[in-house]
């Protein structure tokens, strides 16, 4: 009995330990440089929960609105074209693209300061809506930036050579940029984790602070975000070090890189094209914008692809599809996390505990997860986590129609509406990093060796893309479900806009009911046709 117990722990210590153990022992120094980049970028959330309430309680926004600002902050990404082939053509100098990110991250930083601590003040010159639209925009295209050198700077960082000259087997890539990217995803959600903790901390006490000593609260977050650039920058500087000191070793040579005019010209055009529409007053911009980013994204990735052969090509095709598909599907939108906070009572802290959970959980979801990600196609994943997904909004959609109070009631209290939320989030945090992974491990293992941003960029773009999708499907539903929180002027303190949640319900099940049919649909169709892929 006493052989069979240590037997049996010894066996949890395996399970639970050998993930760690396996990534740490594929760890290279060439992967840290990208990775500070990441880190960089998961710590951005560090003002998450300031600007929920920041805009919940002095932005008169409806949430339609705010959905539709989801689909203009998405759209840099989609600009990863341009930058991505920019990146190929200045490969030595892309470094200096990271420094341009790190400049309008941090002015986007410093508004939202101002905005918050000295709101008088920075109304004189434009109204307060405005100033964090141009905030809302300024940060994404400082992070584009930065994640289009990062993601060049993980293809670089994969040698195809031993110490010793001789070529690693296409196995052994493959494995190298699943633990590269692995790494990426690993290192934004660590990010998450000092983020989220930093939050729970700083929040403590929060109801027992006056407003004021609350507006100073959330002015000194968006300061102690400062470390976001720097963070960046000092990745770039340790990428410069280990090349000059010998030590970033990954004898893999960047072939010379000519300026691809069909794709420059079709950049361009996007970029006129997408400025052009964005700044005028026409009637579904959004939607134009999307079709037409849609267009010329696609004749970039024919232009791409056109030389591979035909299996790959459709493999390719086929898999694009069926991420667009998942990644496209629509959320509830702002007005749930209304109701979590009006309704429910979740606090500040409340919600920078379930941010810590849900990232502590991601972080072991993608070490154990790796087996399952490596072994199955994209398509599979795809299928499991969307129907994770639609099971998973059952609790906020029972917790608006009362549930709690009846779990609380029969548990004396134990299983109220913040345990729900805690289960509910522990369950579903690990799943949203998953499909990624092998996604950006593919896009990388596929790169051609002289245009590895272009590459990346464009692939990327398009399932980029679908995110801006996510955020008109996500606008056209908050336009036929209107939800309302109270707002008050920040100035006068006069209610501007009151509060109503009577069509939350609705609208949670209809998004529940698409999150589960629409990338189910898309596979199915996919694996029925040419397009069929095992990747």
């Amino acid at each position: 009995m006493k052989q069979l117990k240590i037997e049996l722990i010894q066996k949890a210590k395996e399970i639970l330990f050998t993930p760690f153990i396996s990534i740490a022992k594929e760890f290279r120094w060439s992967y840290l440089p990208p990775l500070m980049v990441y880190l960089a970028a998961g710590i951005s959330g560090l003002t998450g929960i300031v600007g929920i309430f920041f805009v919940k309680d002095y932005l008169n926004l409806s949430a339609a609105f705010l959905a539709g600002l989801g689909f203009w902050t998405g759209i840099p990404w989609a600009l990863k074209m341009p930058l991505g082939h920019l990146v190929d053509l200045i490969w030595n100098k892309k470094n200096y693209l990271v420094v341009v990110g790190a400049a309008l991250i941090s002015l986007s930083l410093l508004i939202m300061y101002g905005l918050i601590v000295h709101t008088k003040y920075m109304a004189t010159f434009v109204s307060v809506e405005t100033w964090f639209v141009i905030s809302s925009i300024l940060a994404p295209v400082g992070y584009v930036i930065q994640d289009v050198v990062a993601d060049a700077m993980t293809v670089e960082a994969i040698p195809i050579k031993n110490t010793e000259g001789q070529v690693f087997s296409p196995q052994i890539i493959k494995s190298m940029h699943t633990t590269m990217q692995t790494l990426g995803r690993f290192s934004i959600i660590g990010g998450t984790v000092l983020v989220s903790l930093a939050n729970v901390i700083m929040f403590s006490n929060i109801a027992n602070l006056t407003e004021a000593e609350k507006i100073t609260i959330y002015g000194n977050i968006y300061l102690y975000a400062l470390i976001i650039p720097f963070i960046s920058l000092s990745g770039i500087m340790l990428a410069s070090y280990l090349k000059n000191s010998n030590n970033f070793s990954t004898n893999n040579k960047t072939a010379i890189t000519k300026p691809n005019w069909w794709i420059l010209g079709g950049s361009l055009i996007f970029v006129i094209f997408t400025v052009g529409i964005g700044t005028s007053k026409i009637k579904f911009a959004q939607e134009i914008i999307f079709f037409g980013s849609m267009t010329i994204i696609i004749f970039l990735m024919k232009n791409l692809i056109k030389e591979m052969p035909l299996q790959m090509k459709n493999t390719v095709i086929g898999t694009a599809i069926a991420i667009f598909a998942f990644r496209a599907v629509p959320n509830i939108g702002p007005g749930n996390g209304w109701f979590e906070i009006d309704i429910l009572g979740f606090d500040q802290q409340f919600l920078s505990l379930l941010a810590l959970i849900s990232a502590l959980l991601t972080l072991l979801g993608i070490l154990f997860f790796r087996e399952f990600m490596a072994k199955n196609s994209i398509s599979k994943i795809i299928i499991v986590l969307s129907v994770a997904g639609s099971v998973l909004l059952l609790p906020s959609i029972g917790m608006y129609y009362g549930i709690h109070h009846w779990t609380a009631s029969a548990t004396n209290g134990i299983v109220d509406a913040k345990f729900i939320a805690i289960i509910n989030t522990a369950v579903e945090s690990p799943l949203g990093q998953v499909s990624m992974i092998p996604l950006l491990a593919w896009i990388a293992k596929n790169a051609p060796s002289h245009l590895k941003a272009t590459f990346f960029a464009v692939f990327a773009s398009f399932t980029n893309l679908a995110l801006s999708a996510s955020s008109l499907l996500t606008k056209y539903l908050n336009e036929i479900f209107i939800i309302t929180r109270e707002v008050k002027d920040k100035i006068s303190n006069m209610i501007v806009t009151k509060q109503d949640y009577s069509e939350l319900g609705i609208l949670m099940i209809v998004v529940m009911i698409i999150t589960l049919i629409m990338p189910l649909f898309t596979v199915f169709i996919i694996q029925k046709s040419k397009l069929k892929t095992n990747e």
